[in-house]
């Protein structure tokens, strides 16, 4: 996978002073740019330079123009993954379904944002980097599928190698089918959920420079205009919040998670005050686990709870621990008097951006609790929820003991 330094950016476009601009945009980034003039020039660039996180192209250009040089661009099985961005002037349905017919990722229309252009850029990079990652991981799969065909054809006495093997390979296919569910997921609110809010800036931006809103039209145009950018820039955030969780954690230590839950509480106090809630805790357990994850858990399913409250009633939330001897688990429950869920989606909520509502009616991105479920992954422990709809919700952590947890880890 490529370091965030050696990233390197295929720029096409006939106009030099559109290839400054986009270097310009873009510099602080820390990308390598190399700009190509024509396609046939960025063709040329490509015989000898595979590794290009994104192309940036220009459509309309002299001799051979953006989508005839991404159809020969992606003839090639070395270049094929490399996403393209066409940027153009031109917004109508035909060239759009042109472009993505040849293999576009997204458009970017003149007169260029430059803010859109740093955001999209960012995205699809990060994109591409996952990509190649799972790519490398495919490759290393077959690899490993190689080495036991052989093995197995040589001597008989592999077979108990190649079971354990074999065992490893399918927990790793169902890693990489959660990993392609995650991207497709990424991609979608890439391409979906940010077009949302940008059309809405456009629109409003539109009808402030024709001119014809009176002064107080004006000024709830701009307010629309700052909401959907704050739509935007939280999809953004959160975006890089779940992409980068993977590598986020410490060290396990003894953990006592009445001082855990009293942290998580005490950060949402101001939430707490205005909507005038009781927040419960009973004596809970002290666990091996890592600290600030814990915290995050707990900051979620309260957060939730408040989140997710009934009209005209104030939020009560109960946080109390039961232990399971037979398991060697505790489980922790979080139970609010919200306005539930229903039986059908229990399990989908903890499912990366899956949402049960609108964001205008609720804010949010649907990320809360899938975080809470990597983390309970990654503490071998569990999440589960039970509700009614209208009678609230109670989220069920499950943790192992602290013996339990050292046998675990030492395994």
């Amino acid at each position: 996978m490529q370091a965030k330094d050696a990233i390197k950016i295929l720029v096409v476009d006939d106009r030099p002073d559109n290839l400054m601009s986009i270097e310009s945009i873009l510099e602080k980034e820390s990308y390598t740019i190399v700009k190509a003039h024509s396609g046939r020039a960025a063709l040329k660039v490509l015989l000898h330079e595979y590794d290009f996180s994104l192309i940036l192209m220009d459509v309309l250009m002299p001799d051979m123009n953006g989508f005839e040089t991404a159809a020969l661009i992606y003839q090639r099985d070395r270049l094929k993954n490399i996403p393209i961005i066409f940027i153009t002037a031109h917004n109508e349905d035909e060239a759009i379904f042109k472009g993505y017919k040849v293999g576009a990722m997204d458009f970017i229309y003149k007169p260029i944002n430059p803010e859109l252009l740093r955001i999209k850029v960012g995205l699809f990079v990060e994109l591409y980097r996952k990509t190649q990652s799972l790519l490398e991981q495919e490759q290393h799969l077959l690899n490993i599928n190689g080495t036991l065909q052989r093995e197995i054809e040589e001597r008989e006495a592999s077979e108990r190698k190649v079971r354990e093997l074999n065992q490893q390979l399918t927990q790793s296919n169902v890693y990489l089918k959660t990993i392609n569910e995650e991207l497709d997921r990424f991609a979608f609110v890439a391409s979906h959920d940010l077009q949302e809010p940008l059309r809405k800036i456009r629109v409003f931006s539109d009808m402030i420079l024709q001119k014809r809103a009176d002064p107080e039209e004006v000024h709830r145009h701009i307010q629309k205009i700052t909401n959907a950018a704050a739509r935007m820039q939280q999809l953004v955030n959160d975006l890089l919040r779940f992409s980068r969780h993977s590598v986020q954690g410490g060290d396990f230590e003894q953990v006592d998670l009445n001082e855990v839950v009293r942290g998580a509480v005490s950060e949402l106090e101001v939430q707490i005050q205005q909507a005038n809630a009781v927040i419960k805790i009973d004596t809970l357990p002290t666990i091996q686990a890592i600290p600030t994850l814990m915290q995050q858990v707990f900051y979620n399913l309260v957060s939730n709870a408040l989140k997710f409250r009934k009209k005209e009633v104030a939020p009560q939330v109960h946080i109390y621990a039961e232990k399971d001897g037979q398991k060697k688990f505790y489980h922790i429950h979080v139970r609010d008097n919200g306005i539930g869920i229903d039986h059908q989606y229990l399990t989908d909520i903890f499912v990366v951006f899956k949402r049960l509502h609108s964001y205008h009616e609720i804010e949010g991105s649907g990320i809360g609790l899938s975080i809470c479920k990597k983390i309970m992954d990654q503490h071998q422990g569990h999440i589960r929820a039970t509700s009614e709809l209208n009678e609230g919700t109670t989220f069920i952590v499950g943790l192992p003991e602290m013996q339990e947890m050292r046998d675990l880890s030492a395994s």
